[in-house]
């Protein structure tokens, strides 16, 4: 088999797959990169175990066949080649040139390799038999604001995942450690009814990938495995990504619904005063205490190295609290919120809602610490 395409497409591609392959794994064909011809594409594909990922690109292909290449000699090599096309011939063995530049590397037999199974962009039959699409942005803003808060304690299970619920009402992704919770609503009414949980990592794989993709996107549900397709302006991508077993408790009941207090307020000044006040926070539990009364909140930190405290005005709606916070969890429950937000109090030990004024599908719930 030869094929020859630019060097840059080249560089690009397997950036993502560079993150998918180990380099070092009980079963050492997966420190290895696929590679296969198929329909004037270059089909390369690689997988840890829990993450499949395969690309495809537009290239002058000759030739037919799958072979498996040593994936990190061949991610430093194709870094730094001095042509701006890359040839390779592949047969016993892969031969390699580009500018001035050849070099040899052995191949490994496919034999032992595992099967890796991905959704059809065109909707044809196989094992993954639920279907949904979405927007690549929509779908990366989704699961980009709710994963932070996601467990990453082994003890914690189920919670070391992200779950998403699809049903006749929406897309929902939703994340927990119990000790804060996000979840992000799609207005995008879906086929099926079904809840899957998506392990952490995997998550920040899927949206390192949805951050390269534009216009729609396809996930589809088989046995176990959540899968993604692509299209890209050259060539596509698909993915599949393994399930935990199980579904969350039902979180809905640590959700506030009644509020004696209620703040508007700017995001952004709000969120650097809690960034200055909490570099004088205790360092075990990153406290920050807030008294908030008559159109103002004063916040305030004490540790170490000192106190501090600063006064945000703010729209309140109700009684006088005051409350206590892990700066961190608040903060990140912040992050993905811009323009006006509200902060919705239903006591000093209980959950308190973060939500943007705007339009969005966006809340997060923080639990205060107790004082």
């Amino acid at each position: 088999m030869r094929v020859t395409l630019p060097k840059n497409l080249l560089a690009e591609r397997i950036a993502l797959l560079e993150r998918v392959i180990p380099s070092r794994s009980s079963n050492p064909l997966l420190t290895y990169l696929g590679l296969a011809a198929e329909k004037d594409a270059l089909v390369l594909f690689g997988s840890n175990g829990e993450v499949d990922l395969e690309v495809r690109l537009p290239a002058q292909l000759e030739g037919e066949g799958r072979y498996l290449i040593p994936s990190q000699p061949f991610f430093q090599l194709v870094r730094s080649l001095p042509g701006e096309t890359v040839e390779l011939s592949l047969g016993s063995e892969l031969a390699l040139a580009s500018g001035r530049f050849t070099t040899r590397l052995a191949l490994a037999p496919m034999e032992g390799y595992p099967e890796l199974l991905f959704p059809d962009l065109e909707g044809g039959e196989g094992a993954f038999t639920q279907r949904a699409q979405f927007l690549a942005e929509e779908l990366q803003r989704a699961l980009s604001q709710v994963r932070y808060a996601a467990s990453n304690e082994e003890y914690r299970a189920i919670f070391r995942g992200v779950q998403l619920e699809f049903s006749d009402r929406g897309f929902r992704a939703v994340a927990s450690d119990g000790y804060r919770l996000a979840l992000f609503d799609l207005e995008r009414p879906q086929p099926f009814t079904r809840k899957a949980v998506v392990p952490a990592r995997s998550v920040d794989e899927l949206v390192r990938v949805l951050r390269s993709a534009e216009g729609e996107v396809v996930l589809a549900l088989g046995p176990g495995t959540l899968g993604l397709a692509v299209r890209q302006e050259e060539g596509a991508l698909r993915m599949a990504v393994r399930l935990m077993e199980g579904e969350f408790p039902d979180y809905e009941r640590v959700i506030p619904k009644e509020f004696p207090l209620k703040a508007a307020l700017d995001v952004e000044p709000f969120r650097e005063a809690l960034k200055r006040v909490s570099v004088l926070a205790d360092k075990q539990n990153h406290r920050v205490d807030l008294f908030l009364e008559e159109g103002r909140v004063l916040l305030s930190a004490e540790g170490d190295y000192g106190k501090g405290q600063e006064e945000i005005f703010v729209s309140l709606e109700g009684a006088p609290m005051s409350l206590a916070y892990n700066a961190r969890y608040l903060l990140e429950a912040l992050a993905p919120l811009s323009g006006r937000a509200e902060l919705g109090f239903s006591g000093p030990t209980s959950p308190t809602l973060v939500r943007p004024l705007e339009e969005g599908g966006y809340q997060a719930v923080v639990v205060p610490l107790r004082v």
